[in-house]
């Protein structure tokens, strides 16, 4: 749920929207937000902490991060953040509109005028007809690094509080683990279902349990949860993985049971679905799970 609330945002009342998000910008371009009171109440550093526990204890990786913040993140050097930089790492779309005029081969007018009104409002040299390459790399920087450059100290030093900082200063082959691509780590049905560990029917058990579910329940319930996988948007792909396991990301093995019960429960820690037997349709299937998905943000794997 704190990851989930760190890509979504915190229901903070700042009198501007029901969500304040940490992040802002586009998949695999997210930087930390500009909003200075978000740098004053240290949410960024609570950030770093929720992000270092989350990987001690075996969570998913945090992804969708420019690869410059996630160079700074890790202790990579500001020069080598900057050359990683990207127009799409913008988060303000005016900003990034104005800034990429600077890739035009001719400026009417109006358009340099706008680029000397925001070379002067951030104290940077107005565009000549010679140095728009360096400039266009200036303006890139100042955007994202040194107007981000606080929040990302903070999470920083939230993720040295928790233990986490010698393996991510001494191993770079875990940023990739810790802070993925996004377009990496995306759900598709095929991945889902190749993951599942489908029930099996057990008739030689010594314990005193109820009576086992039929075979052929098994056998529809089942086929109708690859099929509402198959069917199903990456939207709900994504909620259906929440609710199962308690975050977005694929795992690396799921279970499924087939039980006698009334309605969808997930048992998140053990990756495990429980789906009742009694379903006779696929519609009927179908809209029992969508309930159980409506109730993720609050049910904690159940309806």
């Amino acid at each position: 749920m704190a990851m989930q609330k760190l890509k979504t945002g915190f229901s903070i009342n700042l009198g501007s929207a029901s969500l304040t998000p940490l992040f802002e910008g586009e998949k695999d371009h997210l930087v930390p937000s500009v909003a200075g009171v978000l740098r004053e109440c240290k949410l960024f550093q609570m950030a770093g902490r929720i992000l270092g526990h989350n990987f001690i204890h075996g969570g998913s990786g945090f992804p969708g991060l420019s690869l410059a913040v996630v160079t700074l993140l890790t202790g990579g050097e500001t020069e080598t953040a900057a050359a990683a930089l990207t127009l799409e790492d913008v988060a303000d779309l005016d900003h990034r509109e104005t800034i990429g005029l600077l890739k035009k081969a001719e400026l009417t007018a109006e358009e340099t005028n706008s680029l000397t009104d925001l070379c002067l409002s951030w104290y940077q040299p107005t565009p000549t007809s010679t140095n728009h390459d360096w400039l266009f790399q200036l303006l890139l920087t100042k955007a994202v690094l040194h107007n981000g450059i606080q929040p990302i100290k903070q999470i920083r030093k939230g993720l040295k509080e928790t233990g986490i900082w010698p393996l991510i200063s001494a191993r770079p082959d875990v940023h990739p683990i810790l802070f993925p691509r996004e377009s990496n780590v995306e759900l598709n049905s095929q991945t889902m279902i190749e993951t599942i560990r489908w029930p099996q029917p057990s008739c030689d058990s010594d314990e005193e349990e109820d009576e086992p579910v039929p075979l052929m329940n098994i056998s529809a319930v089942t086929g109708f949860l690859r099929r509402f996988k198959e069917e199903a948007s990456p939207e709900v792909l994504r909620d259906l993985m929440r609710f199962w396991v308690g975050w977005e990301q694929q795992m690396s093995c799921l279970y499924v049971k087939v039980v006698r019960s009334t309605y969808p429960v997930a048992h998140t820690c053990l990756h495990t679905l429980e789906l009742p037997c009694h379903y006779q349709t696929y519609t009927m299937f179908h809209q029992d799970v969508m309930m159980a998905l409506n109730s993720i943000s609050s049910g904690f794997g159940m309806v």
